[in-house]
């Protein structure tokens, strides 16, 4: 059964979504901007309609003049023609007195709604329809009759609304097409201007495409902006401290290859001769014994060289690291108990000092006891028999400090900080059986726990190698 490939994660466009946050925005305030031009175009019509529409209700009003107990109506037909001639634009008119008694004009005009106030003299609009038309009503209420009998007298004048609706969208074509025109050519400009500005991430990408693995030169930045600039000086710095690793690694390849290959052309040579003294007639077995124990030795060397290669790759930094918080001193007496068939092989006091109380540190168990473990076996190698190593844990303000001190011959001032290169042994060649990784190896762990070794002289005689760790509150 075929199971469907994985979805690809999706690819964000940063051109994309600079258009989208860029023109979005205009697209808003484009249809903002619409809807604004038309309650405008549509206040402004019915504005230009209302008054058009008073205008007429007073011309109509001054043709229909009180006369004794009736009214005298000066409206000749020719100009009712000229009002209901144009179908689109015609004005409907009623006049009525006493109010909806109807005397003039078209009997199916809507009445005024009962909420309004009537006041004589003032002209007040609403909307209605007329014959399933809807229209927009000026309504004038004037006084009428005698001063015996007062009444009112009501004029009523309409006009279709589809006359307002035509004006606004004249008004919101002759704003809108401009509007329209400018967010385009806008948008053109966009996508030319975020075109323009991102033309050195293509350059930067482009050089970095082109390059070969092996090519671990910096960028040049001399010429890009600013924001581009940050992040090639990024990448620099990582090019850059990936070329210090790979040197490093190189060096450390090399290094190990020479320390390697003197030991194992040793046991060749002494495997050779003890296959030489055995095939020997009479065998020569004492001088067989004796070259088998120095294979043994060789052996031995190349064992310890090689786990402290092993312990100098996982304290690197390419290395995962995972912190934890454990107990100092339950570390240093589980490691110090570790060393004394060591020490007591070569008539040596180890002791450890501590107090009884708990001291909590942050770091990775088994990368502190490899550097405890390399400062004892330092001390043990090079402190001449019947010496005394002492590992010591003292407490101080926030800050528990852990010292290995011995009386062997000490390190002189001058060599204290190449003594931390890797395979150095110094004036110390040819003492004891180390390889000159023990301090490379105890360096790069305090390193990796944001520490440093300190080393200094143990009076009268000897060195004292001391790591602070940030003591925790318990």
């Amino acid at each position: 059964m075929l199971t469907p490939p994985a979805a690809r994660p999706r690819q964000l466009s940063l051109r994309r979504q600079l258009l989208l946050w860029l023109l979005l925005p205009q697209l808003v305030l484009w249809l903002g901007a619409a809807f604004l031009a038309h309650s405008m175009a549509m206040s402004y019509a019915g504005e230009v309609i209302d008054r058009s529409l008073a205008k007429s209700s007073r011309a109509l009003a001054r043709q229909v003049k009180p006369f004794g107990n009736g009214f005298y109506i000066d409206f000749p037909q020719a100009a009712r023609e000229i009002l209901e001639q144009d179908p689109d634009d015609r004005i409907y008119y009623m006049v009525s007195s006493p109010p909806e008694a109807f005397l003039l004009g078209e009997p199916a005009m809507p009445r005024p709604p009962t909420s309004l106030q009537r006041k004589p003299g003032e002209t007040f609009f609403y909307d209605g329809r007329i014959k399933r038309l809807e229209v927009r009503v000026a309504a004038l209420y004037l006084p009428a009759g005698t001063p015996d009998r007062p009444e009112l007298m009501l004029v009523q004048v309409a006009k279709s609304r589809a006359l307002n609706a035509e004006l606004a969208r004249k008004i919101l074509r002759d704003m809108g097409l401009p509007l329209l025109a400018v967010m385009l050519l806008t948008s053109v400009l966009v996508w030319a201007g975020i075109s323009r500005g991102l033309s050195p991430l293509r350059h930067l990408r482009r050089s970095v495409e082109n390059r070969s693995p092996r090519d671990l030169a910096p960028i040049e930045i001399d010429n890009a902006p600013s924001e581009v600039r940050a992040l090639a000086r990024a990448i620099n710095e990582l090019l850059h401290e990936v070329d210090g690793q790979v040197a490093q690694q190189r060096r450390f390849i090399a290094d190990a290859a020479h320390q390697l290959r003197t030991p194992l052309a040793g046991l060749k040579s002494q495997s050779e001769l003890v296959r030489a003294e055995l095939a020997a007639t009479p065998p020569d077995v004492a001088s067989a014994s004796r070259q088998l124990l120095q294979v043994e030795t060789s052996v031995a060397r190349s064992i310890r060289l090689i786990n402290q290669l092993l312990a100098l790759a996982r304290a690197e930094p390419e290395a995962g690291l995972q912190l934890a918080t454990l107990d100092l001193r339950q570390l240093a007496r589980e490691v110090t108990s570790e060393a004394v068939p060591l020490a007591l092989a070569r008539d040596i006091d180890l002791g450890l000092e501590a107090a009884d109380d708990p001291l909590p540190v942050t770091g990775h168990g088994g990368l502190l006891r490899e550097l405890l473990a390399n400062l004892i076996d330092n001390a043990i190698q090079y402190t001449p028999p019947g010496g005394e190593v002492t590992v010591k844990l003292t407490r101080t303000a926030g800050t528990v400090t852990l010292q290995v001190c011995d009386n062997g011959p000490g390190i002189p001032e001058r060599e204290r900080e190449q003594v931390f290169a890797r395979f150095y042994r110094g004036r110390a060649e040819g003492q004891g059986k180390g390889c000159g990784l023990g301090l490379a190896i105890v360096q790069e762990i305090a390193r990796r726990h944001h520490t440093r070794i300190v080393l200094s002289d143990n009076l009268p005689h000897g060195l004292v190698a001391s790591v602070d760790f940030a003591l925790l509150p318990h």
